[in-house]
């Protein structure tokens, strides 16, 4: 017996199992919360692995066209070479031919299965495989996870899910980047059209709220107040009617503040008490939107700070900032006490009296399972492993660490307090207004709130509120009792004027992509985009916004942004030619298609068939578009002498870069184009590939430019010529100074370049 047991015992030891995780913070986690005892854990860095460029499936497609870039089967996938990522995959394949069984414990969302499962199938790997779920990396949900492992073949409709969203970004994107480029661009200007599934109808988002801000016609309207007097003391009351009610004549207002005039009649008092509940906790999109409104920060700014503090050396004060939910699991409430204690230490929250946390469970609280089915990441908290030395790793912070940190511990400090509770009392008067039909009465109102007890807005003191503007304005009220009497006095007519909506800054434009079923009219879309939580991730939002920036279709008013001619030009082409490239519906219709394949009711190959076919139809629709040529405005490429054979490479384009161009070769010396040191749009002979980054619902960058395009067609650049401005921007440019009342230069009339200045200055 013994014999035996000592031979299953080596038999076992010999069984190798790899673990692998979706990122490094993943794999410590695991060490920690598991030892070895499931097997040897090593980390992939997001996607090892590339789709191969149209170049490398054809070389036919190296020559930039409108053609469609489908090969016969799938885009195959190549090493990636970004970061250390060839040497994790190195490590991973040589680890998987010494392996028996494999878990993957990605993260358990579509591009989890995907970053995990595309390993396996490019090695080739033929071994047992199972699959380990979790929605939060606390100890207690991984062990958890590893004694409920799945057989992963029960996820392969999610892989392949993952892989028909992978393979139609490739084809969409690309295809439709090469095929706007290559038919709306102005003819001897530079850059690339980019176009994608996500950055386009971003770029609809803001020009759509620019064109109202434009066309927004303010309204002028009254409003009546007037002081009201009882025994013990006077506050105002306002006369004030809802949007849909409001006065527009002068003299009917002023008719309501003559009726007003020592007017006295009984109020009616309501008093209620009222409870508030903390908001909700901190995700990436609602960090951003916050940190944007309130200190004028960039999403990428906020996602860098973030993340600094996530797994920046000494620090690792936060859990993972990419995420994607603003709840917490319900293993997590044991942390509670232990958090609460290590941050009240701290002098900025030891006023704070949490000796009890308060626990909400359920989609109404901060606990709860339910609400993280599906999702990889919990919200953003303060990291519980590392509250014994919490001291030593402040001093390391920078003063945005120090904000922001402070900002993502008064959210879990609010969310763990008790409620704000206060009175409120709420008071009308009606006053008969004579009219020629007999005496209407018009009510004036007034507000009032006393705090009873503060409750979790005690973490924020004047730093924040909820976030909720008020309904109307309050004040501090006199002691009243219903039906009690009052005078009205002092009655003035207050004029106020309609306001466009506010342009969007990069944080309230996150919140828009993640809302973007706002901007859909077909109920069972909007309903889908809400499920799948608007357009792109919260880990591609923020380059997304960044790539139209560095195209030149978005710019900066300060803090706002601003779509540039050229962007508001190419917003309302597609409109016009190819509305489908500008509606974030489509997402709604590839995550309905999608999910046919998780559910085993289409075939992952016909759903990227069906979304190639309409690629191609919407690279015909592009093709047959007439309508003034784009110019994106980006400065000429520089030019200088190099060495004979030097070779200069630029930054391609994601997925499928740009390609040789014909440059001729002078006897002794070749003239080539350099790259400008910043904008990333000069152009070059050959191009580099860049990594892939995770999402690609966004097009290639403007870093690509295509072969063949005019500004490549001679590596000597000519004298420029006077250019004529089109015929659309003339018209903008006639109704803009119509608008403004100022006068139109005649020079905007027959020079492009004058034209562009003129919009520039003005279309703000």
């Amino acid at each position: 017996m013994f014999l035996l047991r000592f031979l299953q015992s080596r038999i076992l030891r010999s069984m190798a199992t790899l673990i692998i995780t979706e990122k490094s913070s993943q794999a410590k986690d695991l060490r920690a919360a598991l030892g070895d005892r499931h097997g040897r854990i090593l980390p992939a860095e997001g996607h090892l692995l590339r789709l191969a460029e149209p170049d490398e499936v054809d070389p036919a497609w190296k020559r930039w066209s409108p053609t469609l870039l489908k090969p016969d089967g799938l885009y195959p996938t190549r090493p990636d070479q970004g970061g250390n990522k060839a040497a994790k995959l190195q490590a991973i394949t040589a680890a998987l031919r010494a392996c028996d069984e494999v878990i993957l414990a990605t993260d358990c969302d579509r591009e989890g299965q995907l970053i995990g499962q595309e390993i396996l199938e490019h090695v080739g790997y033929r071994g047992k495989v199972r699959r380990a779920l979790f929605t939060a990396q606390d100890p207690k949900t991984l062990r958890d996870a590893f004694a409920q492992l799945k057989p992963n073949d029960s996820m392969r409709p999610l892989y392949e899910a993952a892989v028909a969203r992978q393979q139609a970004d490739q084809i969409y994107n690309l295809s439709l980047t090469r095929t706007a480029t290559k038919t709306l661009l102005a003819p001897g200007t530079r850059g690339v059209i980019g176009i994608g599934r996500v950055k386009t109808p971003t770029l609809a988002i803001v020009c759509l709220r620019e064109l109202e801000i434009r066309n927004f016609k303010p309204e002028d309207y009254f409003e009546v107040v007037a002081t009201a007097t009882v025994a013990e003391g006077s506050f105002l009351m306002r006369h004030a009617p809802a949007p849909k009610d409001r006065i527009k004549d002068r003299a009917n207002a002023e008719a309501i503040a003559r009726a007003a005039d020592s007017h006295r009649g009984p109020l009616t008092v309501t008093v209620e008490e009222k409870r508030q509940a903390p908001p909700k906790l901190y995700d990436l999109p609602s960090l951003q939107k916050t940190c944007g409104q309130r200190w004028g920060w960039t999403a990428d700014r906020t996602l860098a700070v973030a993340q600094e503090l996530y797994d920046g050396e000494g620090k690792k004060l936060i859990t993972y900032p990419r995420a994607e939910a603003r709840y917490l699991s319900e293993n997590q409430i044991a942390d509670a006490p232990a958090i609460v204690g290590a941050l009240t230490r701290l002098r900025g929250f030891a006023h704070l009296d949490i000796s009890r946390p308060v626990i909400r469970k359920g989609k109404s609280g901060h606990f709860c399972d339910k609400a993280l089915e599906g999702v990889s990441h919990h919200a953003v908290i303060p990291n519980v492993n590392v509250l014994d030395d919490l001291e030593s790793r402040l001093v390391r912070l920078t003063d945005d660490e120090k904000r922001l940190f402070a900002l993502i511990c008064r959210s879990y400090l609010a969310a763990v307090m008790p409620d704000y509770q206060y009175r409120q009392t709420s008071v009308t008067m009606p006053v008969p207004v004579p009219t020629p039909e007999g005496a209407k009465p018009v009510a004036f109102r007034a507000v009032g709130r006393i705090p009873l007890k503060l409750g979790w807005k005690a973490a924020f003191g004047s730093a924040e509120s909820d976030g909720k503007p008020e309904e109307e304005a309050e004040q501090t009220l006199p002691p009243l009792t219903d039906g009690e009497q009052a005078t009205l006095s002092d009655p003035k007519v207050e004029a106020k004027r309609t306001q466009a909506p506010p342009r969007y800054n990069e944080g309230t434009l996150v919140d828009a992509m993640q809302n973007a079923w706002r901007f859909v009219e077909d109920p069972a879309l909007r309903d889908r985009l809400k499920e799948a939580k608007g357009i792109g991730t919260p880990a591609t939002r923020a380059e997304v916004i960044k790539g139209l920036r560095k195209q030149n279709l978005l710019g900066a008013d300060g803090k706002w942004l601003v779509p540039t001619p050229a962007g508001l030009h190419l917003f309302e082409t597609l409109r016009a030619a190819a509305p489908t490239l500008v509606d974030p519906g489509t997402t709604a219709l590839w995550e309905m298609k999608l999910d046919e394949v998780v559910t085993g009711r289409a075939d992952f190959r016909h759903v990227i068939d069906a979304i190639a076919s309409e690629a191609d139809r919407l690279i015909g629709a592009l093709v047959g578009q007439r309508g003034a040529a784009l110019d994106l405005g980006l400065p000429a490429a520089k030019v200088r002498f190099t060495r004979r054979g030097a070779t200069g490479r630029s930054t391609a384009a994601r997925g499928g870069g740009a390609v040789s161009g014909d440059v001729a070769k002078p006897a002794r010396r070749r003239l080539r184009k350099v790259a400008a040191p910043a904008d990333g749009d000069a152009t070059t002979p050959k191009s580099r590939r860049t990594r892939k980054t995770r999402g690609a619902g966004s097009a290639p960058p403007a870093a690509a430019v295509p072969e063949s395009t005019p500004a490549e067609a001679s590596p000597i650049p000519e004298p420029r010529r006077r250019r004529e401005p089109t015929e659309r921007m003339v018209a903008f440019a006639r109704s803009l100074a119509e608008r403004k009342g100022i006068a139109l230069p005649d020079p905007c009339l027959r020079d492009f370049d004058q034209c562009r200045s003129f919009l520039d200055q003005h279309a703000r």
